[in-house]
């Protein structure tokens, strides 16, 4: 009599080989490890206490990654020689800039992440990026005086921002301790596309824009107080002409978009220095 075939694969299997498949332990799917070991998990105060929180909030860093690509775009322009494109970039990584923050407030959704993140995106879009597009478009043509002057800007956005993140909360937000980035980036950016688009790039033109790109670099960092604009109240009522003074401003700023954007930092960053001098003049004067 013959013997049943699964008594011969029984018998055929060694002893000791593990578990059947039905005991064996599932094993943990690739995409489920690679985000378990990805996942970002932070600290949030909630109520009065401490919560681990996992994950990041979606919306406000899709603006800080178009905020990103918007500045590594002008790093890219600037390599191929299409400053205007490069400066464009960075006008549009500003605006991004701007919008991330106040997203994040409007839905709630504040979080250490998004804050370093759109620090590091700031580092790129308002560092690297205005300091790349004027040493390949003019600084180079000074020797190591360009370049050094370039890095001296590179270097001031990094200590302007790292100061920046350790003040939050300790600072009147009325006031800005040092230049923004932000507008230092645009104060360059603005000055590239409005010469390069007058073809201006004589000797004399040279050493302005070594001269801006210095001083915006020291104005960073530097303890001049510049207005934030963070107190105006955009929820609230405003007389119709204020309206009408913002349909004006952009009709003047799309007649010749680069000066009226050069005109328009240009008087910011002149504000604090300006405002400094004041202040210390009526301090003299007063007995």
């Amino acid at each position: 009599m013959s013997q049943d075939p699964r008594n011969n694969e029984h018998a055929a299997s060694p002893q000791g080989e593990g578990p059947s498949p039905a005991e064996a332990p599932p094993e943990e799917d690739l995409a489920a490890a690679f985000l378990r070991e990805t996942e970002v998990i932070e600290e949030a105060e909630e109520d009065g206490r401490t919560v681990r929180r996992k994950g990041i909030y979606l919306l406000p860093n899709l603006f800080t990654t178009s905020a990103l690509f918007a500045g590594f775009f002008a790093v890219v322009a600037g390599i191929n020689g299409d400053f205007t494109a490069a400066s464009v970039a960075i006008f549009i990584a500003m605006v991004l800039d701007g919008l991330d923050g106040r997203v994040a407030r409007l839905t709630n959704t504040q979080s250490a992440f998004g804050a370093e993140y759109d620090s590091l995106s700031d580092m790129l879009s308002f560092g690297v990026a205005p300091a790349l597009v004027a040493f390949t478009w003019i600084l180079q043509d000074i020797g190591k005086t360009g370049w050094v002057v370039a890095f001296l800007y590179v270097a001031c956005a990094a200590l302007r921002l790292a100061r920046f993140n350790v003040q939050i909360g300790s600072v009147d937000k009325k006031w800005f301790i040092g230049l923004p980035s932000p507008s230092a980036a645009a104060l360059v950016a603005a000055s590239v596309w409005t010469f390069h688009s007058f073809d201006a790039e004589a000797f004399g033109f040279k050493l302005l824009m070594l001269v801006i790109v210095g001083a915006a670099g020291v104005l960073m960092v530097s303890n001049i107080r510049y207005y934030s604009f963070k107190d105006i109240d955009l929820k609230g009522p405003v007389p119709f002409v204020v309206l009408l003074a913002i349909v004006l401003g952009f009709v003047v700023i799309s007649l010749e978009p680069s000066v009226m954007l050069l005109l328009l930092f240009g008087t910011y960053v002149a504000s604090g220095p300006v405002l400094a001098t004041m202040r210390k003049l009526r301090h003299r004067s007063e007995p």
